[in-house]
């Protein structure tokens, strides 16, 4: 056997290897969608065979009975409570135990209460619920802009965990991981992880775009930028296409979901639904800056991560893989103790702004 056919027939043995480990991983036929002009390559790609089997995790549980508003307020009959003061009775306790099934089904309502004194908050999870509350009613008071009115309630996020499946910790920093071999420092990426979907890309944009407010637009204006000006590197770009990739996978979604691929920066081409995302970052921020790293303090050592920080919120802490978390059931609209007031301060840039060029107001259309 000749040398070149051996190498013709090792290329093509290894290039069938790889077919069939790319087929294996997303065996078609799969549903595409046009989703913008033809010829632009916008089509929203589907696999119907995942969406059978992860449909029951998409599924919103029944909302309890309803019961009477009529009566004595919950703040008027039990001790040390601070939120949901003026439920009537009936529905403050139809709310509690609605938290124990969406947070803690197994435990019970001693997973945030001594059994003894249930006005206690000795328990670091008393606190903590309390502080949920208080977040889910901020967020529907609030980030209308990213979720309409559909909302969030506890089980949005937990679907029956203590801690959210879909939830992150801040990983060593880049200097203290090293190849095999003293080649070299991987500056957090080249390790596939699910917070990157897989790929080799940085996997410090949760750090970076979803508790930092680092600048995620990195798009030149020009076909050849001056570099003098120009100050976004390629690590720079590979991280925000890091998170665009975490992104599209925690919400099911392509590229071609947000973005007119073929002219990425531009807003007046851009679906709807790249300025919703652009919210929801900026959602995200507020909840792991205001709400999620104000709790770590109290956390016992158990519950946090590697680094010692507290479990965060991305994307998918909420959508597990749709667009539209619980397929838009508004469960919120069934609890209203967790729909609190707006804020008259709250200013959604002053989570970072990353360009507005070309952003619409929905609420005005």
């Amino acid at each position: 056997m000749s040398k070149m056919y051996l190498n013709r027939s090792l290329a093509v043995g290894a290039l069938s290897a790889g077919l069939a480990f790319v087929v294996g991983c997303e065996r078609p036929p799969v549903d595409t969608e046009q989703k913008g002009y033809r010829g632009t390559g916008m089509e929203e790609v589907t696999n119907p065979r995942i969406k059978e089997a992860e449909a029951d995790l998409h599924i919103a549980p029944d909302p309890a009975d309803p019961v009477s508003d009529e009566g004595p307020r919950a703040g008027e009959v039990y001790q040390n409570v601070e939120v949901l003061t003026d439920l009537s009775v009936p529905e403050f306790l139809r709310l509690m135990q609605s938290m124990t099934d969406w947070v803690a089904p197994d435990v019970g309502c001693t997973y945030c209460h001594d059994g003894n004194d249930f006005a206690s908050d000795d328990l670091y999870t008393y606190d903590v619920s309390r502080q949920m509350i208080e977040m889910n009613q901020y967020v529907n008071a609030n980030w209308e802009t990213h979720m309409d009115d559909t909302g969030v309630t506890c089980y949005t996020c937990h679907r029956g965990e203590n801690l959210p499946e879909e939830s992150w910790f801040a990983e060593a920093e880049a200097g203290e991981e090293v190849l095999a071999m003293g080649l070299g420092n991987r500056m957090m990426q080249n390790k596939p992880t699910d917070k990157v979907s897989w790929s080799s890309l940085p996997r410090n944009g949760f750090d970076r775009f979803l508790l930092g407010h680092d600048d995620l637009r990195v798009e030149g204006d020009t076909i050849l930028p001056n570099l003098d000006e120009w100050d976004v590197s390629i690590q720079d770009t590979e991280a925000s296409y890091g998170l665009m990739m975490h992104m599209s996978d925690a919400t099911g979604s392509n590229c071609t979901t947000c973005h007119n691929t073929g002219r990425l920066g531009q807003w007046d081409e851009s679906p709807e639904e790249r300025e919703i995302s652009w919210h929801g970052i900026r959602m995200t921020r507020d909840l792991n800056v205001n709400w999620i790293e104000p709790l770590e303090a109290d956390h016992p050592e158990a519950r946090l991560g590697p680094t010692g920080d507290i479990a965060k919120v991305n994307c998918a802490t909420c959508h597990y893989g749709e667009q539209l978390p619980l397929e838009g059931t508004k469960m919120v609209q069934d609890y209203p103790g967790l729909i609190g007031e707006p804020d008259e301060d709250f200013d959604f840039l002053q989570f970072g702004d990353l360009g507005t060029d070309g952003l619409r107001d929905r609420n005005s259309e």
